[in-house]
């Protein structure tokens, strides 16, 4: 049983001990802190809306109704959005004023998990520092409750997955009129969660013809629902009958984002935003940015198109921050996030289908050839197991010293940057491990640097 407060928010398997899992009491405590933390933060008349919304997780209906609570007893406006996307839920904190809001989702995390993942009134995650914060004021239970006259409210608004869709075909690039007309047939897995909900009305408006496999958002997953190959092999054999052009796969809150060409094999989760990069460029020069745990072909394809590539610490908001200080007109994460400014700063994988269909229908090929035009690089990922005890960062000053010769970036761990290939070591925020990510133009040569730094790490324990 597991409960993790990171960056990312807070996150844990489904019933036992207070303390040790999410269950009802560390709900309503983390719930209250992050009330405390908007309430104090946030300048508003009144008492201030909160939108909440989540995946279609087993467990989501419980905890829904109690953060729900929760925060009409810390005195807050509920705005009840219920099963709705990662990015849906982030644009309705815009559309509604609100001060922020609550995702109840574990993303890509098996069905016994659920998370809390908290957003500001722009509808982006919380900062490390803020986030630190909220978990400060829960460490302390330093809140205070609503008297019976200054109560929240309650509204459940079942309006905001249409204006959603509605957003994604008013962006300039989704190019809706050229897709109709290219008549694409696309077979997608919505993994029983919400891609199943609001997926078909935006494929409907495209003009696109669909089946969908695994539709009954009931949170009962079909399979592993990180976005994987090796977890796909029902849509890919699927696609492998020969009667669609795409296939499509989302992850359980519909923020991850992958693609399998019309011969069944893998587009490449790392070459989801490679692709849609290539397309709003060609059309918008300008600069991109990604993690630097993400494919180097983004960054081909920016000085290509003669923009500027640059490169952030592992996590969405350091990925959102340095697209702002960059000025990039598109970036993401290699794990299928697509983000674009011209609608939010959230990976939504609504605007990468948008605009990864937009570029099919304007090149008129197929994805398999559309994806044969990119650099390509195979990634290996790798872990290494630490004891607690493991001084990881004096390992990871060793490995810049001993490699000082060559391109070092140490703003998350480790990365290595050789002429043809890198490697990028950095310790996880939730366990005693290593992970190394190594890229290099084959998967062997790939995998082979990444043990080699395995290695030498094991030889400095």
């Amino acid at each position: 049983m597991t409960l993790i407060k990171s960056i990312s928010g807070i996150r844990g398997t489904i019933g036992g001990h207070t303390g040790d899992t999410l269950n009802p009491l560390d709900i309503v405590k983390f719930t209250t802190a992050y009330a405390t933390f908007m309430k104090r933060n946030t300048k508003t008349e009144g008492r201030g809306k909160i939108v909440v919304g989540r995946d279609a997780r087993i467990s989501g209906d419980m905890v829904r109704n109690i953060v729900c609570g929760t925060l009409m007893g810390m005195g807050l406006d509920v705005i009840d959005i219920d099963l709705a996307t990662t990015p849906t839920t982030e644009l309705a904190v815009r559309w509604t004023g609100a001060l922020g809001g609550i995702i109840i989702t574990a993303s890509h995390n098996p069905r016994q998990w659920n998370a809390l993942k908290l957003l500001n009134s722009e509808g982006e995650f919380l900062t490390k520092e803020n986030g630190n914060e909220v978990l400060e004021i829960a460490e302390k239970e330093d809140f205070d409750y609503a008297d019976v006259d200054n109560l929240g409210s309650y509204t459940r608004d079942n309006s905001m997955d249409q204006r959603h869709i509605e957003s994604v075909l008013n962006l300039k690039l989704a190019d809706v009129e050229a897709i109709k007309n290219a008549k694409f047939k696309v077979c997608v897995d919505a993994i029983n969660s919400v891609g199943a909900v609001i997926l078909p009305g935006l494929l409907k408006a495209l003009g696109v013809e669909f089946t969908i496999l695994n539709d009954t958002p009931n949170g009962d997953f079909a399979h592993n629902p990180e976005p994987l190959e090796k977890n796909l092999t029902g849509i890919m054999d699927e696609m492998k009958t020969g009667k669609y052009d795409l296939g499509i796969v989302v992850d359980p809150d519909v923020d991850r984002l992958a693609f399998i060409c019309e011969d069944g094999k893998m587009f490449g989760e790392e070459y989801t935003l490679v692709s849609v990069a290539d397309y709003v460029l060609s059309h918008t020069p300008g600069n991109t940015v990604s993690n630097l745990s993400s494919t180097r072909a983004l960054r081909d394809v920016t000085e290509k198109h003669g923009g500027k590539y640059a490169a952030s610490a592992v996590g969405e908001v350091n990925v959102t921050t340095k697209m702002k200080a960059e000025h990039a007109v598109i970036g993401g994460e290699g794990n299928g996030g697509v983000i674009y400014p011209e609608s939010h700063y959230g990976r939504d994988a609504l605007v990468g289908i948008a605009l990864f269909l937009s570029s099919l229908a304007h090149k008129k090929c197929t994805a398999s050839q559309l994806r044969a035009t990119f650099p390509s690089y195979q990634i290996a990922k790798n872990r290494i197991d630490l004891t607690p005890s493991t001084n990881i960062d004096a390992i990871l000053e060793k490995v810049k010293e001993m490699f000082k010769s060559e391109k070092i970036t140490d703003i998350d761990g480790v990365k290595i940057d050789f002429p043809d290939k890198w490697v990028h070591l950095r310790k996880s925020n939730t366990e005693p491990i290593i992970r190394v990510y190594s890229e290099a133009a084959t998967m062997e040569e790939a995998d082979a640097l990444g043990k080699k730094l395995m290695q030498v790490v094991y030889d400095m324990q």
